[in-house]
């Protein structure tokens, strides 16, 4: 199992997750901030499992990340 997990409160809205995972990410039109698609909230970190061909695009996005708030966790 693979999941991303994605702290939002702190998104700075740089995009950086949108250019390199777009077929997870997408930028909200609201407030500016990072969605993680089909993801679920818990505690103020949204969470979603991933299969292993989203795994190499989202640990770019992790790593690219500047506000350091995306982990992507194998188990």
């Amino acid at each position: 199992m693979i999941r991303i997990i994605h702290y939002r409160n702190k998104c700075i809205g740089c995009y950086a997750c949108v250019a390199v995972a777009a077929s997870r990410w997408r930028m909200s039109k609201r407030d500016g901030k990072s969605v993680l698609l089909g993801s679920k909230e818990k505690k103020g970190a949204w969470s979603v499992e991933i299969e292993e061909d989203e795994l190499r695009e989202n640990t770019i996005a992790m790593k690219m990340c500047p506000a350091k708030i995306i982990q992507v966790r194998k188990y």
